[in-house]
């Protein structure tokens, strides 16, 4: 047993059972996880014009909202609220069919919170704080003790039962958790001061000069949108908060400004509750809100050796399941060989005498002879037909490549029919394509 478990054992002895690593105790089962799940993502251009942000497909077999579900359930925490704004039904579908194993009779469940004008029939959420607030008649019929509010669209893998500990342990109000981020990059956040026992002190929300972190001048403590709350203090907080004409009703510009002054707000580094480290020491977590950082994060899981360790039975990902049957790879002629190389292929690929490359087939793919994808990420039931070649490309689902059509080769060319990012990462969707795709996604 690690030297950090033994500690909580020891403050909270009937929270740890031998031999699993969790920390499952009664703080986690009397917490309600709320997952922001609600926006669109801009920056991910028209591979979001159908579908919300958490509801893209990542990783070879995912969605995005898959990592914080699963890290829920992981921790022990099963009673899970998902707040849904924008373009919701594909996420919505993906929940009821990939999350429905959790068991109402034991109080686990993931509840479906869309927005329904419920407070007011003159808007739908108004901001992260707003999201919850228009909850809070469900939050009372569960009457848990604590509320973590998550965000629904980032990639990790992070045990909120040490983060709920932490939080405990200080007789904290609320707790932040963050993440430490380059001094450079840190205006993009909200950069959060703390004193010497963590305790935030003061907030920024994406400051032109980061405060840096006390004995670390080159980096900044920034949040990750992840919150705990003791539920009494945070009913209060949002009634008060919605009262204010002049807030705009969210948790970075309004409630964590306005709780540093007068209560027990602390901070807790990422480091402390993520689940695995990457290959240089650093906890993994991605925004994969852009074209870039979205390819970026699927290509680094071809390498041999991944920062996002996907194979841990420890920490599994959980997700909707389809019923497919294995990958496929045919023909073993020197100009026609359908093989695969430093990629992942998921369940129902048929790859026909073709070459794959540093790629990521979803499920359902389908790739016919003489084609060449190298570096590319093929959402499901993608069709690529004879003699194409993809390179530095994402294909959005349903997509159907016509015969001979080379992409990634040449940018301004490519510019002419489909979206091209600043690092050259080419986006193709079924509306580029002329082809009417369902909209369901």
């Amino acid at each position: 047993m690690s030297t950090e478990l033994g500690h909580l054992q020891k403050k909270y002895p009937a929270a740890v059972s031998a031999p699993t690593p969790r920390f499952v105790s009664h703080i986690t089962k009397n917490t309600y996880a709320m997952v922001l799940a609600g926006g669109r993502g801009t920056r991910l251009h028209e591979l979001t014009d159908w579908r919300a942000k958490p509801a893209v497909p990542f990783g070879g077999k995912f969605r995005i909202i898959d990592f914080v579900l699963s890290n829920c359930v992981n921790s022990g925490i099963r009673r899970i609220g998902v707040a849904t704004q924008y373009k919701s039904h594909s996420l919505i579908q993906h929940i009821q069919r990939g999350w429905s194993f959790l068991n109402g009779q034991f109080g686990e469940f993931v509840d479906l919170l869309p927005a329904q004008q419920r407070v007011s029939e003159n808007y739908w959420y108004k901001g992260t704080a707003d999201a919850v607030f228009q909850n809070l008649d469900i939050l009372r019929t569960s009457n848990p003790d604590y509320v973590l509010i998550l965000a629904g669209d980032h990639v990790y893998k992070m045990d909120y039962a040490k983060l709920l500990a932490f939080h405990v342990d200080n007789h904290a109000d609320m707790t932040v958790a963050c993440l430490e981020v380059p001094i450079a990059e840190a205006s993009g956040f909200g950069v959060m001061g703390v004193d010497e026992n963590s305790r935030v002190v003061e907030f920024a929300e994406k400051p032109a000069h980061p405060t840096p972190m006390p004995g670390k001048p080159d980096k900044a403590l920034a949040s990750m949108g992840i919150y705990v709350f003791n539920t009494k203090f945070l009913f209060e907080q949002l009634i008060r908060d919605a009262d204010d004409n002049h807030s705009s009703h969210d948790f970075g510009h309004n409630m964590i400004p306005h709780l540093i002054e007068k209560y027990q707000v602390f901070a807790q580094n990422f480091a402390q509750s993520c689940v695995g480290m990457g290959h240089d020491n650093l906890p993994y977590w991605r925004d994969v809100g852009t074209i870039d950082s979205y390819w970026e994060a699927n290509m680094e899981l071809t390498k041999v050796l991944p920062d996002l360790n996907m194979y841990d039975q420890e920490w599994p990902i959980w997700t909707h399941q389809e019923q497919l049957p294995p990958a496929k790879f045919v023909f073993d002629e020197d100009d026609r060989r359908g093989m695969a190389i430093d990629s992942l292929v998921s369940g129902g690929c048929i790859v026909s005498g073709s070459t794959v490359r540093r790629s990521l087939l979803f499920s359902d793919v389908r790739v016919n002879a003489y084609c060449t994808i190298e570096d590319s990420v093929l959402l499901p039931k993608v069709e690529v037909g004879r003699e194409v070649t993809l390179k530095r490309v994402i294909v959005d689902k349903s997509c159907k490549i016509p015969d001979g059509l080379t992409v990634g080769i040449d940018p301004q060319e490519d510019r002419k029919r489909f979206h091209v990012s600043a690092s050259g990462v080419t986006l193709i969707t079924p509306d580029m394509l002329g082809q009417k795709a369902h909209r369901l996604r």
